[in-house]
């Protein structure tokens, strides 16, 4: 069956930005594969091994100017297998996290997505803070979060319900769908919230069922699945870059690598929608610089106190706060060098052609 671009998301929207910014001579498609700066591109024609230009990467200042999987691009192909990627149409969302080792700088995850299927095992991998730092990333993003528990079938109907009540205690208006591949249970009630041409990003950790819940979704072995080792309880490493496909129902699925670290970048307003709670009594605090930990007159403080936010929420909130603090001023301070950097390369050209005058 022949594939539309609308089938890939393709809008309105970025059909009018492609001919208004002169694009209509280039092929449009969707980066649905990356492989360390190669890209897989899928146009209505067919899919491609693509490359940026060299423009493009000399233009580039940080990773969010290179294509990520989501982006749609405007591509010249030039021959059956290769295209050359011109342009990256507007994005309407970047998923990104904190670079693992490299602190100022960002990873994306994933473009253009409007629904994020946050996945963790019941057995091993649930952890509610954690929950949390994925709940921030999609509320930076302005992507709709969905919480999906898996395997189960392990566990029985009161252990269920009490991780649920947990999660929902701290946790509010998002869903919550407990799953198991072995039994099918809660397949149903998720497959009605995957719509058709809307882009849905797995997110979770190795080993926590991403790649068995998308081959459930789509009725086939799009990807391999891994055991986990009983030593470690780590999933085996079965899904190495990111790659985008299309459910038999219309749905879009990207799915991801295992994420070991789940670091926050730039996410001031998703903070502040994760621990609205939080934020909107730290208003009424008596000092308006007030750290929430020592303060007298702290809201925040007092309702710990009282018991009605959750102590270990409370604490989640602020690791991760004195994290946003820290990415934020090391990216200011790389700023101000390369502004510096970038000022000495002037004068220095200057003094240069001064002197063979």
């Amino acid at each position: 069956m022949e594939m539309k671009l609308e089938d890939l998301g393709y809008s309105d929207a970025l059909e009018r930005f492609r001919i208004e910014h002169h694009l209509r001579d280039f092929e449009i498609g969707r980066v649905i594969a990356e492989h360390k700066e190669r890209y897989t591109v899928k146009t209505a024609q067919g899919e491609y091994d693509a490359e940026i230009t060299g423009n493009m990467r000399f233009a580039a200042r940080g990773r969010e100017d290179y294509p990520a999987v989501g982006d749609w691009v405007a591509v010249a192909t030039y021959d059956p297998d290769l295209a050359i990627i011109h342009a990256i149409l507007p994005r309407f969302s970047v998923l990104k996290r904190q670079a693992v080792g490299q602190f100022g700088e960002v990873q994306l995850i994933a473009t253009n997505i409007d629904y994020a299927l946050i996945v963790q095992a019941l057995d091993r991998d649930f952890n509610i803070n954690r929950l949390e730092r994925y709940l921030t990333i999609c509320h930076a993003s302005k992507v709709e979060p969905i919480i999906i528990l898996t395997k189960a079938d392990l566990l029985d109907e009161k252990q269920i319900k009490e991780i649920v009540e947990s999660i929902k205690a701290r946790v509010k208006d998002v869903p919550v769908i407990a799953i198991s591949n072995e039994t099918r249970r809660g397949y149903e009630e998720l497959t009605r919230l995957i719509r058709k041409g809307k882009t849905y990003c797995l997110l979770g950790s190795s080993g926590v069922g991403k790649s068995s819940l998308l081959n459930a979704l789509s009725g086939d072995t799009v990807m391999k699945t891994g055991a986990i080792s009983q030593s470690t309880h780590k999933g085996r490493h079965v899904t190495s870059h990111r790659e985008l496909i299309v459910l038999e129902n219309g749905g879009i699925v990207i799915d991801n690598p295992g994420m070991r670290e789940v670091g926050i970048a730039d996410a001031a307003g998703g903070l502040q929608t994760t621990f609205d709670k939080i934020v909107s009594l730290a208003k009424g605090c008596k000092f308006k610089d007030c750290t929430h930990t020592s303060e007298a007159g702290c809201r925040v403080l007092e309702a710990v106190g009282r018991g009605e936010i959750d102590k270990a929420a409370y604490e989640n909130y602020l690791k991760m706060e004195r994290e946003k603090a820290h990415f934020t001023s090391t990216v200011a301070e790389r700023r101000k060098k390369e502004k510096g950097f970038g000022k000495m390369m002037k004068d220095y050209k200057k003094t240069i052609r001064k002197n063979n005058l």
